[in-house]
């Protein structure tokens, strides 16, 4: 099995970024570790198994491709689609948000 590299788009990015300050503005910064650790082992998953994660939003999206898998412990969903040579992470989500509108990305991420 051949363990492809996880991308995450600047987008992508951000979203990590912000949840981690969302929790961290809270006080809970084991909650803020945990949601890291959640999402390695995340990345992991999807660079080893990339075919794993639900294509629901793809449907529902009209994005071939794109697949989506949840974080342990974690309300988060990672959005991305498989390339033969890496993984392209394109958000990182709360799974409550409006996920249509949140995955309407600006142009060039």
């Amino acid at each position: 099995m051949k363990i492809k590299p996880v991308v995450p788009r600047e987008q992508a990015r951000r979203d990590v970024e912000d949840a981690v300050a969302y929790y961290l503005g809270e006080g809970a910064e084991s909650a803020a570790l945990g949601f890291v650790d959640a999402l390695e082992k995340a990345y992991a998953h999807i660079g080893r198994h990339s075919a794993a994660g639900s294509p629901r939003y793809a449907h529902e999206l009209n994005l071939p491709g794109l697949r989506c898998w949840s974080l342990a412990r974690y309300p988060h969903l990672v959005f991305y689609v498989g390339h033969p040579d890496h993984i392209d992470v394109w958000r990182v989500l709360h799974g409550q948000r409006d996920i249509p509108a949140w995955m309407q990305a600006p142009a060039g991420t």
